[in-house]
């Protein structure tokens, strides 16, 4: 039986006795028959009406619970159920269901902000989103996609991603960079790819972001940037060569040569070669910078390579802390450059206050570290020591540290120049990684 009629059969049940009884009393009593015909519909009446009000009543209540989270699964919150002023059981079970709806339509306005938001930041940025399902049709995508593939979004839902001539995106790695020739041109895209599930089914979340505007940009700002440079040099070289060559011409179309004319000239002679040979360094140090070959690896012992150029340094001894026995496999030419770069920083450091150097190496998991330490004055301007050109040395060229840094990096290391946190002074710390198959104990020298 259901749950009504097992109400209904429990409230008959417990009247049923007691009118059986009254019923018996009845009809063996000195009564009439009127009166006993009439007693028994009464009764009857009664215990029935009694049994169905008891059903309808429990009933009514279940069917109002019923009503109350039906509306909360329909996601209508504003529906409230009332609570008698005696309180009871009742009024508990109705008072929790008004508090979870209550609850459920804060969650459900914070739900619908957050994806408003989210809908909004998507359409807004200039990076395209795609989702597509397991099947690889596109389900999404926002007003930068649109824009990117030249349709809109009406046209696009549904199509396949080979026929978007997205399909090599969702495959190889997650995070690269591709060119591809779409609606809006053709240049560098970077590719990322993520997967989620919807209703328990697999999607994939394509994200592409155009790389075209900000190389572009990126490549406006380096040539200002040298070209600042380049005619900042040519500027400090030429106005006196400029200047010089005016006072000779001034000077030779004179009527009558002064005495001294000859001293004059050679003066100026000698300052106009001084300047275009400064000049001609500049230009052979850039030239140098931007022709910096590939590095042709090999077997390089460290011990020997950091010894050899502490030898070559004579103005001051370079004191060395020694590490363990490694080799590396890297270009031998430019790491000895390299160390000469780091090494005769440090010694022209020292030398202005009359500080020592220390040379010193060692093994950190599956790095090289060499670390360069001076008791110089320290750093200044830590802003602009890569900066090509930059240099704080009367007859520097400030391209050392460049060179040094593009040599260690394409040996997928890593340069960098800080002041020593004990003692004055500053420390380069030059990390190369190691072989696969490289041995040996990880002591020696601490930072």
């Amino acid at each position: 039986m259901n749950l009504e009629r097992r109400v209904l059969a429990l409230a008959l049940g417990s009247g049923a006795f007691g009118t059986l009884v009254a019923l018996a009393l009845l009809w063996l009593g000195d009564h009439g028959a009127k009166t006993r015909i009439t007693l028994t519909v009464l009764m009857l009446v009664l215990w029935l009406s009694f049994a169905f009000s008891v059903r309808g009543r429990i009933v009514f209540t279940l069917q109002t619970l019923s009503n109350l989270l039906a509306a909360l699964r329909e996601g209508d919150y504003s529906i409230r159920g009332r609570m008698s002023r005696s309180g009871g059981s009742l009024d508990d079970v109705i008072r929790e269901l008004n508090l979870l709806g209550e609850t459920l339509r804060e969650q459900r306005l914070d739900a619908l902000e957050a994806s408003a938001l989210l809908r909004k930041v998507m359409e807004e940025i200039n990076i395209a989103v795609f989702t597509f399902d397991g099947e690889r049709r596109l389900r999404l995508t926002n007003r930068a996609g649109e824009r990117m593939l030249g349709e809109p979004a009406e046209r696009l839902l549904g199509r396949d991603a080979a026929d978007l001539g997205l399909a090599h995106c969702l495959e190889g790695e997650t995070a690269r960079t591709v060119q591809m020739k779409l609606a809006t041109g053709s240049g560098p895209w970077e590719v990322r790819r993520g997967t989620f599930r919807e209703k328990g089914a697999p999607h994939h979340l394509l994200v592409l972001a155009d790389l075209s505007r900000a190389l572009r940009e990126e490549e406006r700002q380096v040539w200002q940037r040298l070209i600042r440079v380049l005619g900042h040099e040519l500027n400090n070289s030429l106005a006196p060569v400029k200047s010089i060559v005016q006072s000779l011409v001034t000077l030779l179309t004179r009527p009558e040569l002064p005495t001294d004319w000859r001293e004059d000239a050679l003066r100026g002679l000698s300052v106009i070669g001084s300047r275009t040979e400064s000049l001609t360094r500049f230009m052979e140090a850039y030239a140098r910078l931007a022709r910096l070959p590939a590095p042709r690896l090999e077997k390089v012992d460290v011990v020997t390579w950091i010894r050899r150029v502490a030898a070559l340094e004579t103005r001051l001894p370079v004191t060395l802390v020694p590490g363990p026995e490694l080799s590396i496999r890297a270009d031998g030419v430019q790491l000895e450059q390299l160390m000469i770069n780091l090494v005769r920083n440090a010694v022209d450091a020292s030398l202005t206050t009359g500080g020592g150097v220390e040379v010193g190496w060692r093994r950190n998991g599956t790095w090289l570290e060499v670390i360069v330490d001076d008791e110089g004055p320290g750093l200044q301007n830590t802003a602009n020591l890569f900066v090509p050109f930059f240099t704080t040395k009367p007859s520097g060229t400030g391209i050392g540290l460049v060179l040094s840094r593009q040599i260690v990096e394409a040996h997928g290391g890593s340069l960098t120049l800080e002041n020593r946190g004990t003692g004055r002074g500053c420390e380069a710390k030059l990390k190369l990684p190691l072989g696969p198959g490289t041995r040996g104990p990880e002591t020696g020298r601490e930072p």
